[in-house]
């Protein structure tokens, strides 16, 4: 239910670029007009003139196809969102880090397999061999900092890259390096050091010398260190209340893993440096885009700082960001020359910048996804699809049925309602996810079918769905007591209230989630796996993840 937003979902060149690689942005000369307008009008009704919304930037073979701004920049001051406005990236970032690693190495100043204890000696190992490489692809094993119990707490506090780094490299490694894949902050946050030590200038001057200089990303910049004013957009979270002014967070905890800020037209540019192979060698960028195999052989779909996907059957390239206020998406279809940047002032409640980017990306590349709509369906015949569907050994996904609706909960997620758009087929609002009932001979529902990024997934049905709790008899009285706002940290709100004879929770910036009594003072969050305890009337205790986050009654 306590969602921390990641930096994520974010270079030394061998000879000082001259003026010459400097890139403009990338023009609109002769746009398809007609296209621009198939885009155009997918976006916009996603975001509403007085909410928070996005800059959006589609190119296509060099050429700007749209750039256009949604929705406001500042809800409370009713400030447009104009598309020139600066935006955390958040775990964008990322890429700007492996790119200058990469330098660093085609420089002979680092290899990929260097341990870290190379540029940093004092870094605890544990007895393995953890490289730089390991840190590049999420596989590390080391604890992220943005997971441990205390981080929310100390969102705000001003640290050294030291001092961060002490904050969690005497903490167990999660797993023996190179054998899972885990996105992890704390590996970038260490590249970010190796970096400033090989170096010797700050991560911040770092990139502005060597990249966004060169490039003429002139607003582009660690945030803090902008050497031009920027037009900022307010990062904004979503609660019980509306939209409010989003957690405020130090950037120097972000750092390499996501402290930068830019705008739609620096990204195209950006974009387009890459597509021209700049910066980079060849084999470098090569390596940058492939999939790191992990020690069983299996591949992880990441390479350096990029998500390696597919999109409508055409290779991706993509990365996105979510930090307190922002969440952003860009992607690459490097076969058919489209790039789209799509980077919004809120950090949920409303449609993700990843769906957004994908479904314009799709119309961009002449191939756009299938658009569906919901028919009613017999009771009787959804009723039927519940059930427990086993996709692996560890995966299960329970579909319900009730109030009219179907719902599926993959794991201990929170469920999603399936809508029906055609006899026993089924989509996810707001996402490219549909699913396929099947039956038998008899009719019943054997298994379903996720159709996802070109893929098939089964999963066979194993039993009926179990019921869901009853809950512990709680008077209304008692109820009433507990509703109120509580305090879990700076800005970051547990919103009780009740309806009826239930409570529900709300935490700033998510979903609104039934709490199921399970005694008088404890309840359970309803379909993730998270509970309540009430200390009194005036605190309260919630528990997920093995962490406690206390909260205390706002007057």
């Amino acid at each position: 239910m306590l969602k921390l937003t990641p930096f994520c979902l974010a270079a030394v060149l061998l000879l000082q670029l001259p003026v010459s690689v400097v890139q403009a942005a990338p023009v609109a000369a002769k746009v398809d007009q007609a296209l621009a307008a198939k885009i155009d009008a997918a976006i916009a009704p996603m975001y509403k003139a007085d909410e928070p919304g996005v800059t959006v930037i589609v190119t296509k073979e060099g050429k700007t196809v749209l750039r256009k701004a949604y929705g406001r920049a500042d809800v409370a001051g009713k400030v447009a969102m104009t598309p020139d406005m600066t935006l955390r990236l958040g775990s964008i970032t990322k890429q700007f880090t492996a790119v200058a690693i990469l330098m660093l190495a085609e420089e002979g100043k680092l290899s990929l397999s260097d341990p870290i204890t190379t540029f940093l000696p004092d870094y605890p190992m544990q007895g393995k061999i953890i490289t730089i490489e390991h840190l590049l692809t999420h596989t590390s094993g080391i604890v992220s900092f943005t997971g441990k119990p205390d981080y929310v707490k100390g969102m705000t506090r001003d640290l050294t890259p030291s001092a961060m780094i002490d904050s969690f490299k005497n903490d167990a490694l999660e797993f023996e390096p190179g054998t899972r894949m885990k996105y992890n902050n704390s590996g970038y946050f260490v590249l970010g050091a190796i970096i400033e030590k090989i170096s010797g200038v700050s991560y911040a001057n770092f990139l502005e010398q060597r990249i966004f200089t060169p490039l003429g990303m002139v607003h582009t910049a660690y945030e803090g260190s902008e050497k031009v004013p920027p037009l900022r957009a307010v990062g904004h979270s979503k609660d019980s209340d509306g939209f409010v002014l989003a957690t405020p967070l130090s950037m120097t905890q972000p750092y390499a893993a996501g402290a930068l800020v830019s705008t739609v037209d620096d990204l195209a540019i950006w974009d387009a440096a890459i597509s021209a192979g700049k910066l980079l060698k060849p084999d470098s960028w090569a390596r940058a885009f492939t999939s790191y195999k992990l020690a069983d052989g299996k591949l992880t779909n990441y390479g350096y700082g990029w998500g390696i996907d597919s999109l409508r059957g055409t290779p991706m390239i993509a990365h996105g960001g979510g930090i307190n206020g922002f969440s952003t998406f860009a992607l690459r279809l490097p076969e058919k020359k489209v790039f789209v940047a799509v980077l919004a002032n809120i950090d949920g409640g409303l449609a993700s910048p990843d769906f957004v980017a994908r479904k314009i990306a799709a119309i961009a590349a002449g191939n756009p996804f299938p658009v569906l709509k919901a028919i009613k369906s017999d009771p009787a015949v959804l009723a039927a699809a519940t059930g427990v569907y086993q996709q692996d050994e560890k995966l299960l996904r329970t579909v319900r049925f009730a109030g009219g609706k179907l719902t599926m909960q993959r794991g201990d997620r929170s469920p999603v309602e399936i809508v029906p758009y055609a006899k026993d087929s089924y989509f996810v609002p707001d996402t490219f996810s549909t699913f396929t009932f099947e039956r038998d001979a008899k009719g019943q529902v054997t298994q379903l079918t996720l159709h996802e990024d070109g893929k098939d997934i089964v999963s066979k049905r194993t039993g009926d769905a179990p019921p869901p709790a009853k809950g512990f008899p709680v008077s209304q009285t008692t109820l009433d007591a507990y509703s109120g706002r509580f305090e879990l940290a700076p800005r970051v709100v547990l919103t009780i209230k009740r309806e009826g004879d239930k409570l529900i929770g709300q935490v700033t910036g998510q979903p609104a989630y039934a709490l199921v009594a399970e005694s008088e003072s404890v309840f359970a969050v309803s379909d993730v796996p998270a509970k309540v305890r009430f200390d009194g009337n005036d605190k309260l205790v919630l528990l997920q993840n093995g962490q406690e986050y206390p909260g205390s009654r706002l007057k």
